[in-house]
């Protein structure tokens, strides 16, 4: 130590004093520090790794955005295809492509098979902006011509047909000509529920699905000149100036800076709730930060006892210890930020097919900029207090070899200083997250974790210290370190109970979610979904259901698609309304009209419409999205359908039991109101229950060749499709979820090396006087089964309340009870505690007594 005692004489040490012995210090290398890398590296890592991904992402929408829209600028509106005044308007603009996008039934010609499509017909010029490409020879625009149509090799698989082959499609016979391989502007479509059809515009009048009514969606794009705007405002601004002059044509816009604002939400989303992932793991990992100075504090107490014997403050001290801490907190942050940059590289080599656009490695200053200074400050909040207690120790510990960290307080300037570094942590993530009101719940959530399992802690350490001591040597040894104050119980408690608690807490919420979606299923949903039926079909359509399922009962509902554009008399886009709202005000909506209140709807304020009821418009709004709109009783609501703003008056407000699956819309209006539009009917079909799947067939079969425009869906398929989409994503939430786990694996380790010295020289001691290694080694094994046990107890109970809140404040579901997630708990806890107290155990086992012996 003559460097030490040299470099800091009596009088005060300058700052770069004290920067030089913290370098010195650090020349044996990183004992001591790898945990407390590891800890920040993973929720560095995470963070880093959602910001990178999600730039990537956002970069690629922008450089894709022109093909992904299909032109520069894209308008589109249901049911109305453009009139001619409104065509001039955009061609005005640039280069213009029509297509128009339904579902409907392909069949094979024998009328033995059909399955459900999306059909697609484009004109001359599409696409204006990339390449439709095929699998099978030839051109794209050859395979369409005349009666040509392209398909996806699903649909061709699903009928059993080939190139060359003929099918139907409504009323028209048309050919396979191609096998499709891409589609361009698949991404900025809405949601698809079938294979793609694709068919040229003169191809789909002759079908003669497109009638008054029928569900089908025009979209143009246009392609601007090479010297118009480019930039996202000047886009922006193009976009209102068309709306404006056409006020009520009711179309939606869009432009390749932001082709889909769905996909741009839901990669936000996304965005958000991994950063709170990996804030939870910086929380839990902080714990490990801890556990990682107070070991570093350990090992250095003859360090710090020198240098107070030759005068050195405890300010001085602090400041060696903090210029190490630092440099190890940057070299965690520039691993974790490391790691993270190369996630969205390594997802797009393995997974890139899968996602809705291509990467686009490219990540901004303020990503990396938001994971740096949470890990800062989770690396400085939680290393203050055991090194603030380094100031306690004094130069007589040289002279008594001692095993015990320094005990007290850290002075009030430093818990002060921790105080405002808690509430800066609390405000970054609010001001990152959206809605801010996750991060509150989250930060609440954890900090509640953190105090309960931090006085547990200490409350079996006194509880255990009080028992009286049982004749068994081995288990009178495991309560006797349970008690011990500086032993692993606080330590353990606090890093495996709150990542098990974490655990639960994800494993509850997926468990609620699948309930949510499988067993609230209610025991007459209908069997299939029956669209684009004409009115005056429907009477016949019945009869023919009913003769080939006698008792089948069907549920007609009429169906349009209208645009909320004013609330209030104010338009929407000059209304702010919460971000998990939006996307009701995005685009065209389901609408109906009805004399009675639907099934599955109760009237919750309000009343409902008499029947023949023939004043001036009225509608039904769904409660719960009309509270989040600010829409009340008496206010009114402007909808554009087919070209035309209607205002309405809210007569009821309902609630709604969207699980029923019955026939149920955001918005039912007064009969009056709509049934002079052209529109087609919605039904759903109940069979009876024991039917044999031979009639069910023929049914759907016959209603195909009568009603060449009706489409089939059934319910079962469609519920089972959306279960599969819906398990990877709980898969993706799960894995997310374990990297908390991860966390508090390596809190876990560190604990354990924390007490390993004290834990070395016992057992040396225990050796000494004749113990086995089966006995001490059965002494560890009953002290960790005590505390895994308790751990995963009080785990089960809080993260069965933290799941509880997020399930139905957060989520807004019914909270289920899963004892399948309570034993990947316990599970988990026995291994995790197995893991690391075996290899903890076996290092203590090896060491050689000797240098112990001697007190070093």
């Amino acid at each position: 130590m003559s460097a030490l005692e040299s470099a800091l004489p009596q009088q005060r040490a300058g700052l770069r004093t004290i920067v030089r012995l913290g370098l010195r210090e650090l020349r044996n290398g990183f004992d001591g520090f790898r945990i407390f890398i590891a800890c920040l590296a993973l929720g560095v890592m995470v963070i880093a790794a959602v910001g990178a991904l999600a730039d990537a992402l956002r970069a690629g929408l922008a450089t894709q955005g022109e093909v992904i829209l299909g032109g520069d600028v894209m308008f589109a509106r249901a049911h109305v295809r453009a009139a001619p005044a409104e065509r001039d308007i955009f061609q005005s603009l640039g280069q213009v492509s029509e297509t128009a996008t339904m579902r409907t039934m392909a069949r094979r010609l024998d009328g033995s098979d059909q399955a459900l499509a999306e059909l697609k017909g484009v004109d001359v010029l599409y696409p204006l902006a990339g390449d439709v490409t095929l699998k099978s020879p030839g051109s794209f625009a050859h395979a369409i011509t005349g009666d040509g149509v392209v398909a996806d090799a699903m649909l061709l698989d699903r009928l059993g047909l080939k190139v060359g082959d003929k099918m139907r499609l409504g009323e028209a016979e048309v050919v396979v000509g191609g096998i499709l391989d891409n589609e361009p502007d698949a991404v900025a479509d809405r949601m698809t529920y079938g294979p793609r059809i694709f068919v040229s515009l003169e191809t789909l009048e002759k079908t003669g699905l497109v009638k008054p009514g029928t569900l089908i969606r025009w979209r143009y794009a246009i392609k601007l000149p090479a010297n118009a705007v480019s930039d996202r405002q000047a886009l922006s601004e193009l976009r209102k100036d068309i709306a404006l002059k056409i006020p009520n044509g009711g179309f939606t816009s869009g432009d390749r800076f932001d082709p889909s604002p769905q996909i741009t939400r839901v990669l936000e989303r996304l965005r958000q709730f991994l950063i709170l992932i990996g804030l939870a793991s910086l929380l839990v990992g902080g714990v490990g930060i801890a556990n990682a100075v107070s070991t570093f504090i350990d090992k250095r107490m003859k360090v710090i006892a020198t240098l107070r014997s030759v005068g050195a403050s405890g300010a001085q001290i602090m400041g060696i210890f903090l210029v190490q801490l630092g440099l190890m907190t940057a070299i965690g942050i520039a691993i974790g930020l490391a790691l993270g940059v190369a996630v969205p590289s390594i997802i797009d080599a393995f997974y890139g097919d899968l996602l809705p656009v291509r990467i686009n490695v490219q990540v901004s200053p303020q990503s990396l900029g938001i994971a740096a200074l949470y890990g800062a400050i989770i690396a400085l909040l939680f290393a203050l207090w055991p090194l603030g207690r380094a100031e306690n120790v004094r130069a007589s510990v040289l002279f008594r070899d001692s095993v015990n960290s320094p005990g007290g307080r850290p002075r009030p300037a430093l818990i002060a200083i921790m105080g405002v570094l808690a509430a800066l942590l609390v405000g970054v993530a609010v001001l990152t997250s959206e809605p801010r009101s996750i991060a509150l719940y989250v930060v609440a959530g954890l900090v509640v974790m953190l105090a309960v399992f931090g006085w547990l802690g200490g409350y079996l350490s006194r509880l255990a210290g009080r028992l009286p001591r049982p004749r068994r040597p081995e288990l009178a040894l495991a309560l006797r370190n349970i008690a011990s104050p500086d032993g692993l119980t606080r330590s353990v408690l606090l890093s495996l109970g709150t990542g098990l608690s974490l655990l639960v807490a994800v494993g509850l919420a997926n468990a609620a979610l699948v309930a949510d979606l499988q067993e609230r299923l209610p025991a007459e949903a209908p069997d299939y979904f029956l669209l684009d039926i004409p009115p005056a079909d429907f009477e016949g359509l019945t009869a023919r259901v009913s003769q080939h399922v006698p008792g089948a009962k069907l549920v007609e509902a009429p169906m349009l698609r209208g645009r909320i554009v004013a609330i209030k008399g104010k338009p929407v886009e000059e209304l702010t309304f919460p971000a998990d709202t939006q996307w009701v005000l995005n685009s065209d909506r389901g609408l109906s009209y009805a004399d009675t209140v639907p099934e599955g709807s109760t009237v919750s304020s309000g009343t409902w419409w008499d029947k023949g009821y023939d004043g001036p418009p009225l509608v039904s709004f769904e409660g719960e999205i009309a509270k989040k709109l600010g829409i009340g009783l008496g206010d009114s609501v402007t909808v554009n359908v087919l070209g035309r703003n209607i205002d309405a008056k809210v007569a009821s407000l309902r609630d709604v039991k969207w699980e029923s699956i019955a026939l149920n819309f955001i918005m039912v209006f007064s009969p009056n109101t709509l049934r002079a539009a052209p529109h087609n009917l919605l039904a759903t079909v109940r069979l009876p229950h024991g039917g044999l799947p031979g009639p069910e067939s023929d049914m759907v079969r016959d209603l195909g060749k009568a009603y060449p425009s009706v489409s089939a869906i059934r319910v079962r398929d469609a519920i089972d499709q959306f279960s599969k989409i819906f398990a990877k994503v709980m898969v993706a939430v799960q894995v997310a979820g374990s990297v908390t786990l991860t966390a508090g694996a390596l809190v876990l380790a560190g604990a354990l090396v924390t007490a390993q010295r004290r834990r070395i020289l016992e057992a040396v001691i225990l050796k000494t006087i004749g113990a086995r290694r089966r006995q001490i080694l059965e002494v560890h094994a009953w002290e960790y089964a005590v505390l895994a046990a308790i751990a995963a107890l009080v785990a089960i109970g809080l993260g069965s309340a933290v799941a509880w809140v997020a399930v139905t404040r957060v989520m807004e579901l019914d909270y289920v009870f899963s004892l399948s997630s309570i034993g990947i708990s316990l599970g988990l806890a026995g291994a995790m505690i197995a893991l690391f107290g075996g290899i903890g155990t076996w290092a203590i086992l090896r060491a050689p007594p000797a240098p112990y012996l001697r007190s070093e």
